[in-house]
Parts: C-alpha cells; sequence; structure tokens
C-alpha cells in the first residue's frame, strides 16, 4: 500500500509538471517563428475578419520575468474603402503602481514602439506580422503597465487601437 501511494504522488507530480510546461510554452511572440506567428494571428483573423487590428498573444497580456525578453504580434486588416498608409505608436496609458520613470516604462520596448509605413490596399491584411518586443533588465521594478498601442491613419486620425498589459514578475 505505502509503495503504491508513493508511487502514485510521484505520477501526480510529474503530471502537474508536464502540464505546468505545456500551458507556459508559446505565450508570446518571442516564442514562435515568423511561419508559427503567423499561422496564429491568421487563426484569429479567419475567426473575425471585421477586426481592424489583431494581436497576438490574444489576451493582450504578458508576463515577463527580470532579466528575460518576450512580445506581442501584430496584424493590421485595413478595412477601408481605399489604399492607406497606416502607421502605430505604443504610448503608457496605465502606470499602475509602476515606480519607474515614463522614460524607462517606454525603453522597456526594445523593438517596435514605433512604425509607419504601413501601406495596404483596400480589404488587404499585413502579409508578414509586426514583432514588439519587451526586454525587462534584472533593475527593473515588479509592477503592471498598460500601454496602448494606436494605430493611425495617413491623415492621423486614429484608425484603431488596443490596450497591451505588461506584468514584471
Amino acid at each position: 500500500t505505502m509503495v503504491t501511494i508513493v508511487l502514485l504522488m510521484i505520477v501526480l507530480v510529474l503530471g502537474i509538471f508536464f502540464i505546468q510546461n505545456i500551458f507556459k510554452t508559446a505565450k508570446g511572440a518571442l516564442d514562435l517563428t515568423e511561419k508559427q506567428l503567423y499561422s496564429e494571428l491568421n487563426k484569429l483573423y479567419s475567426t473575425n475578419q471585421d477586426q481592424k487590428i489583431f494581436v497576438y498573444p490574444q489576451t493582450a497580456s504578458l508576463e515577463i520575468k527580470k532579466g528575460k525578453s518576450d512580445g506581442f504580434g501584430l496584424l493590421i486588416n485595413n478595412r477601408l474603402d481605399t489604399e492607406e498608409a497606416f502607421s502605430y505608436e505604443i504610448k503608457i496609458a496605465d502606470k499602475g503602481s509602476c515606480s519607474m520613470p515614463d522614460t524607462q516604462i517606454l525603453e522597456l520596448i526594445n523593438l517596435g514602439r514605433t512604425r509607419s509605413g504601413i501601406t495596404l490596399g483596400s480589404g488587404d491584411v499585413l502579409s508578414t506580422p509586426l514583432r514588439i518586443n519587451f526586454v525587462i533588465p534584472e533593475s527593473a521594478t515588479l509592477c503592471q503597465v498598460l500601454y496602448r498601442l494606436e494605430v493611425r491613419k495617413s491623415d492621423g486620425g486614429i484608425y484603431d487601437g488596443v490596450d497591451l498589459q505588461l506584468a514584471i514578475k
């Protein structure tokens, strides 16, 4: 009886460990190759083609440990009747309890904070997903930040936007 209980406990612990590893994989865009990221964003696009922008992970939320990096994937869908040149910029929407200065919070985005000249024909979607990469230094404070990604048209008007949440662990 004791041997059976010990063996069942070992199997239970190993099962929990493997399940955790399965759910930890591919949380963000950096874990995926270009082809895999495009595949994930295309799944989102195929379910709702009326949406203007698509973000991966779909929750628009990342948890990144100090000293690590991760990111979002972005796809823009031109729902306008004409060809349009889009641009986007990421700003701080809410610092929450984060004590870091605004400049340091924005510097966490090491790639993809702004982009311009994204030209799409009417009804077209980006053929290659854009990446927004975050690198969290060891010196960062533990906090949560809400960023606002705004996609703009060539005339400067807002096309669409989405909130991106970053939790530093």
